[in-house]
């Protein structure tokens, strides 16, 4: 069945997700071009369009808010029958769907089936029968729980490929950071004293952190760092305002001053991120930059991956709270856990130690016992 893949020259690799799934599917998508030395096409949404021109193992992108997903389009029929034309005109021999355990994959599998794609594969519970050529059948979460990185990988691995560099792609443009600079030294932040990148925007409000907790953290970080603190997003003005306000001087808000290239470099300079569970996260993941997650009790499997971390944890409010049954299933086994809780102190005590370290180490490490 392998053998089949290796003549394969254009794989379309469906992940209509965000930006941060995309990233951690980059080591497969890396493992499928390195395998068979063949053209990579992404359908993305058009939040993760962004960072397709940033990665180098994408060939073509197909841009496309499909129903099934959470993203801020919403299509009509029309256009889903317009997109099964594309793909069915794209000619590709094979597709990849990636996805997190708690997605039904089958409006996707439909789609590569409808666009007469001859070779698929991907997770599914069900028997998807002939709708599938290649059905890994889905054990999780009821039985294990993988990074979505493993996972992805893991899933390529099933039609034999593989990939020696297991880091996730985006590239980091050394020519922008003079500009990056810049645009620092005007908001009053100087890049050449102490200084960290704290990102607090989500794309979902289940993940969002307090602002008076944010604001109470950076306190205790400048009082115990001397840290300069850039605050960072793209659509929240208003609450990085608010957070540079109480946080008082040394504080700076930069929601919507760089856009996605630009924040790639600045997060690859920063001696630490410190952000919501998000894509900045796998973005500094990407660059080999220290991060600090402030992780809401969601989806464990999407934590840095092979950076130097440390997670700190907080329960999502009952309102916000998933009604995927999948998703509460992992809530009820994961927030039984005695997991390291995201108070303000904790995350002030925690930046000093990681800011501490003198050179980044993969992978996660324990919290001094000092700072217990």
């Amino acid at each position: 069945m392998e053998n089949e893949w290796k003549k394969c020259r254009r794989i379309l690799c469906i992940r209509p997700d965000n930006i941060g799934d995309l990233l951690m599917s980059t080591p497969a998508i890396r493992a499928l071009k390195q395998s068979f030395n063949c053209h990579i096409t992404v359908l993305v949404s058009s939040l993760g369009a962004a960072a397709v021109p940033e990665i180098p193992e994408i060939d073509e992108a197909i841009v496309f808010d499909v129903p099934w997903v959470q993203t801020t389009g919403v299509p009509d029929p029309a256009q889903f029958y317009r997109l099964v034309k594309k793909l069915r005109e794209g000619r590709f021999d094979a597709a990849v769907i990636f996805t997190v355990y708690s997605q039904n994959p089958m409006p996707s599998i439909m789609l590569a089936y409808l666009a007469e794609i001859p070779l698929r594969l991907a997770y599914c519970r069900e028997n998807p029968y002939q709708l599938l050529t290649h059905w890994v059948p889905d054990e999780e979460p009821y039985t294990c729980i993988r990074h979505q990185v493993t996972r992805d990988l893991e899933l390529v691995a099933r039609i034999g490929a593989a990939t020696e560099d297991q880091h996730l792609s985006i590239q980091a443009k050394e020519i922008l950071w003079p500009a990056v600079c810049e645009k620092l030294l005007l908001l009053g932040l100087d890049p050449r004293k102490p200084w960290i990148v704290l990102h607090p925007e989500v794309s979902e409000q289940k993940r969002r952190y307090p602002v008076r907790d944010w604001i109470t953290a950076g306190r205790k970080i400048k009082a115990a760092t001397n840290c300069q603190i850039l605050i960072t997003g793209k659509n929240n003005a208003e609450e990085a305002g608010e957070m540079a306000a109480g946080i008082g001087n040394r504080a700076f808000a930069a929601a919507g001053l760089f856009d996605l290239a630009e924040l790639t470099i600045l997060i690859k300079h920063a001696p630490l991120l410190l952000s919501v569970n998000t894509g900045t996260v796998h973005i500094a993941a990407a660059v080999h930059t220290p991060v600090l997650v402030l992780y809401a009790l969601t989806n464990p499997q999407h934590t840095p991956w092979r950076v130097t971390n440390k997670v700190l944890y907080f329960d999502v409010p009952a309102p916000l709270q998933s009604k995927n049954e999948v998703v509460k299933y992992v809530y009820r086994s994961f927030s039984a856990e005695k997991l390291p809780l995201a108070t303000p102190d904790k995350i002030a005590k925690m930046t000093q130690a990681m800011l501490a370290l003198t050179a980044a180490s993969s992978g996660s490490f324990e919290e001094p016992h000092a700072l217990s």
